[in-house]
């Protein structure tokens, strides 16, 4: 099923309806500030291990969520003064960083070390989607692992749809996946680049 959303003014009786597919352990497509992802719950077990099944993805590799705000991070990962201060000058935005967890987050989306890929993605589809069910979701692009990430929902419907329990069509993404940055003991560390500039890390 495929339902169109407003991207500059998301449609609450349809933000309830993802939400809900979500709280029942459904699995959705949805868009970010730069490429659509597939999600669930992050405490549905059988909705994760759906996205690893979805994705063909090895199941060492734990998925990133998205929170609804930067208090939010605070309940799922360990914060410093330091990580908060980075966190509040760049979210919202094409950032995934990566912090040690709280014992909050399921073991399935968590390293060996205890560490976590949290986003706050500057769309207000996707927060608001968030902000309704009352829990982060499960963030990963929507394709299948080593392949590159589908910008047009009518074709996620096309390939990904039988497997999918919703897909929000927020218009055409073509930009890059977050930039993913450790901030592991005060650390910044780029692991991956992204969408998001990093030159600012330069200037620390």
């Amino acid at each position: 099923m495929l339902i169109s959303i407003n991207p500059d003014n998301p449609q609450a009786r349809l933000v309830k309806q993802a939400s809900e597919i979500l709280r029942d352990g459904g699995v959705i497509a949805y868009p970010t500030d730069t490429i659509y992802g597939i999600g669930c719950d992050i405490f549905n077990k059988k909705g994760v291990r759906k996205i690893y099944q979805i994705k063909q993805r090895d199941p060492r590799k734990p998925f990133s969520f998205i929170c609804s705000d930067l208090s939010d991070i605070s309940t799922y990962a360990q914060v410093s003064n330091f990580a908060f201060k980075i966190m509040k000058r760049h979210l919202p935005g094409p950032y995934t960083f990566v912090l040690e967890a709280t014992r909050l987050v399921p073991d399935l989306l968590t390293t060996k070390q205890r560490t976590v890929g949290i986003r706050i993605p500057d769309n207000r589809i996707a927060l608001a989607i968030v902000r309704e069910l009352g829990h982060p979701i499960v963030t990963t692009s929507a394709n299948l692992s080593g392949e590159s990430p589908i910008s047009d929902p009518s074709l996620i419907e096309d390939e990904l749809g039988h497997t999918l329990d919703l897909i929000v069509d927020g218009g055409n993404l073509m930009g890059d996946p977050s930039t993913i940055i450790s901030l592991i003991d005060d650390q910044v560390e780029i692991l991956r680049q992204g969408c998001g500039d990093t030159s600012w890390i330069h200037q620390l």
